[in-house]
């Protein structure tokens, strides 16, 4: 019981962590703020964590290491590669929603990490937009795409789903769904009326992680 509870407190100063980190900046944020934060002396959460940079580093490798898993995972079904990017944009959708301080500390405080771990951060941010342009690439080929330049695409769509963290919020006017199915429609078919059919948004069925 008592591991189970500093775990527990453990993951609470984690999420009021990137809280204060993305309305402060990590380096707006003190040791006391987030012990304020979270009702606890400065000195206590030293039992629970070992340093702010600590912190750090594990919030932005949460969020890089759900990224490259979930495109791993959708790289190896038999899906079409429209279908395959449906995919990890709603991905990024849904981790904007349901846990976008995190996502907002990854995207714009990872740049106070330091030594090894800076390095393998942009490593791992490389290599997820390696992987996603490659998709574009072989969509392209295939012919389901439109032959546009791969890296225009690439940041484009990335572009326009990163503000949905700084946007959204419950009231809104628009649900989640709606949102996604919003952003889907804009991106693959763009705003002009034509002969094209709205975006139908399908949950693709990845592998178990124990197959």
């Amino acid at each position: 019981m008592a591991k189970k509870t500093k775990t527990n407190k453990r993951q609470t100063i984690i999420e009021e962590a990137a809280k204060l980190f993305k309305d402060r900046g990590f380096g707006g944020t003190s040791m006391r703020d987030l012990g304020a934060q979270v009702g606890m002396e400065a000195a206590s959460m030293y039992n629970h964590i070992n340093s702010k940079d600590e912190i750090l580093e594990h919030i932005c490798f949460h969020v890089s290491n759900t990224y490259i898993s979930q495109l791993a995972q959708i790289e190896q079904t038999e899906a079409s590669y429209v279908d395959k990017i449906k995919a990890l944009v709603r991905l990024h959708i849904h981790l904007m929603i349901e846990d976008g301080a995190a996502v907002s500390v990854a995207n714009n405080d990872w740049k106070y990490l330091t030594g090894d771990k800076l390095t393998q951060f942009k490593d791992a941010r490389k290599r997820y937009e390696r992987g996603f342009a490659a998709l574009i690439e072989q969509g392209i080929a295939a012919g389901e795409l439109q032959p546009v330049n791969v890296s225009v695409a690439l940041f484009t769509i990335l572009s326009a789903v990163r503000w949905v963290e700084l946007w959204y919020r419950p009231g809104r006017g628009i649900s989640g769904e709606e949102l996604e199915q919003n952003i889907m429609t804009i991106l693959l078919n763009g705003l002009a009326k034509g002969q094209q059919q709205p975006i139908e948004v399908r949950e693709l069925v990845l592998p178990s992680d124990h197959s």
